[in-house]
């Protein structure tokens, strides 16, 4: 055991155990002693006291004197010069353009330190900014970087409550707070709602979270199956905590009731598993998700029938047309024996003009006679050929053995003018 005081150097400040080393000291008065920062002064909140030595910090330092009105008006005096390093300071932030905001700056006891304390989004780089402010004060500079709770706790302020924030007026320490106290204690999880003045949640919530967990153990959580005295059995719906009351929906064979109960006439029949609305939600898309799959599925079979139906059409139409193709050309009979070019050879012989005499027109007369005898031989073999061909057919065969004639007699008739004309 050990005999300890509790000495706090900032309003709201942590407490540190120092060993009063056999002055009597008592709570209010203020004492000076060792610190790692160097020699400081405090203020005792704690009277003498016996504690265990597994809860002190080894080594206990022991208090130097008990402070006096020289050492209180020094206390006032290193605050009023803290002050104003604090304005050159902000001066000198300005002129560097640093991101940072200047909270609070403090002189040591023995005034070998100002420590100047800052916040930032990140990390800053102010080492020109302490060669500065070391030239102007002329002592040892220290800035130190605090988080957003820190900051609430040394300037104070006025919380949703409309009190003075629990941290700045008697939290020593920060305590760790979570969401799952906001849930335990069903309240609203509207951030709005459960943060402080330095936007983290509200340090309150740790003070009745010992009650609400005391109370949780009384009642039924819900979902769950409960039975009255009366025998009236049904699912939890709402839960009062303070109250201790519980609302249950009591489903008969006509109708569907909810009727209030008091807790501690009601009988738990079967507990609510934790997840279970998630698992069934869950399971309910798995399922959702395996019906739209089938049907993309079905959809995609759909479309390939539709596609194996069109080219099996495409392809019948096809065979279709290549017979009906093939049929015409079976069906389609020869016209004439003799080839095009002996019909053009025949035509030029009927159709040279005779200039030379009567030794001309004979030989024409041979010829015409020849090509006589050809067309004949020619339209006796076609006329064989002609009694199974078409109506159209036949009638073209008929024009041009017409115009064949026709330029036979013009030919004969030049030959019969030509002597006479010599003559």
């Amino acid at each position: 055991m050990a005999i300890i005081i509790g000495v706090r150097f900032r309003h709201a400040g942590k407490i540190y155990y120092f060993d009063p080393d056999g002055n009597d000291i008592r709570r209010g008065s203020y004492v000076i002693v060792e610190t790692a920062r160097g020699i400081e002064i405090g203020r005792v909140v704690m009277d003498p006291r016996e504690i265990d030595d597994e809860d002190i910090t080894q080594p206990l330092r022991k208090v130097i004197r008990i402070a006096t009105e020289q050492d209180n008006a020094r206390r006032l005096e290193n605050d009023q010069q803290a002050k104003e390093a604090f304005s050159v300071c902000k001066k000198k932030i300005r002129e560097h353009n640093l991101d940072m905001k200047l909270i609070d700056a403090e002189y040591t006891f023995d005034h070998k330190k100002l420590v100047f304390y800052f916040t930032a989004d990140g990390r800053v780089d102010f080492r020109e900014l302490i060669k500065d402010l070391a030239s102007v004060f002329k002592t040892r500079i220290e800035l130190r970087q605090i988080g957003v709770r820190d900051e609430t706790k040394m300037l104070g302020g006025i919380g949703i409550c409309g009190r003075p924030v629990c941290c700045s007026t008697y939290l020593s320490d920060f305590i760790p707070v979570s969401i799952k106290m906001a849930k335990e204690q069903n309240l609203s999880l509207n951030p709005t709602k459960i943060s402080g003045a330095c936007g983290r949640l509200m340090c309150c919530l740790k003070n009745e979270q010992e009650t609400y967990e005391y109370l949780n153990k009384q009642l039924p959580n819900i979902g769950d199956i409960v039975e009255n005295e009366e025998g009236l059995s049904g699912e939890v719906q709402t839960v009062n905590i303070l109250k201790q009351t519980v609302r249950v929906l009591i489903e008969t064979d006509d109708e569907t009731t909810v009727e209030e109960m008091p807790a501690d006439q009601i009988t738990i029949l079967e507990r609510h598993k934790k997840g279970a609305r998630r698992r069934k939600e869950r399971d309910a898309r798995a399922e959702q998700e395996q019906r739209q799959a089938a049907a993309r599925e079905q959809a995609k079979e759909r479309a390939a029938e539709r596609k194996s139906r069109r080219a099996k059409a495409i392809e019948q139409a096809r065979a279709a047309k290549n017979e009906e193709t093939t049929e015409d050309r079976h069906a389609k009979p020869r016209t004439d024996s003799t080839s095009a070019g002996e019909r053009s050879a025949r035509n030029d012989r009927h159709e040279r003009p005779q200039k030379h005499g009567q030794s001309q027109s004979a030989g024409n007369g041979t010829a015409a006679e020849k090509t006589g005898a050809g067309n004949g031989a020619a339209s006796g073999r076609s006329g064989e050929e002609g009694k199974n061909a078409t109506p159209e057919k036949q009638e073209k065969r008929r024009r041009r053995r017409h115009r064949r004639k026709s330029s036979g007699e013009k030919s004969a008739q030049q030959a019969q003018q030509e002597p006479q004309q010599h003559a």
